[in-house]
């Protein structure tokens, strides 16, 4: 059950991302608003002089809203804070259990008397 409600929050998610990108290349930038207020043909369009661009805004708005909350399900669906946290020790807990090996080698190799390169 887990996984369709996955799958349906990915198809949102890439449906609501090109919704964004299409609704941001239509939208007209802040240099267009001269143009349009000397007569370009934008008073009569569909929306009006100034519905287009409330329209696009709000369309884009609400395009963004859902790609975010796909990404917050997405992100609580793939079950990333069910896990346990492993305790691995990170980079230092490598490094000094190399430290704690190597100090090993070189006390069971004391009593014999070979040239090694220390570590």
């Amino acid at each position: 059950m887990s996984s369709m409600l996955v799958s349906i929050a990915i198809v949102v998610q890439i449906v609501s991302a090109i919704a964004v990108i299409i609704l941001v290349l239509l939208q007209h930038g802040k240099g267009a608003d001269l143009g349009a207020a000397f007569g370009s043909g934008a008073s009569g369009s569909i929306f009006g002089a100034s519905g287009s661009a409330n329209f696009l805004s709000r369309s884009t708005a609400v395009a963004a809203t859902l790609f975010f909350l796909a990404t917050i399900a997405l992100t609580l669906g793939s079950g990333a804070f069910k896990q346990a946290p492993q305790q691995t020790g990170g980079v230092l807990g490598s490094v000094e259990q190399s430290q704690s090996i190597d100090q090993n080698q070189t006390t069971t190799n004391s009593g014999s008397q070979t040239n090694q390169i220390p570590r």
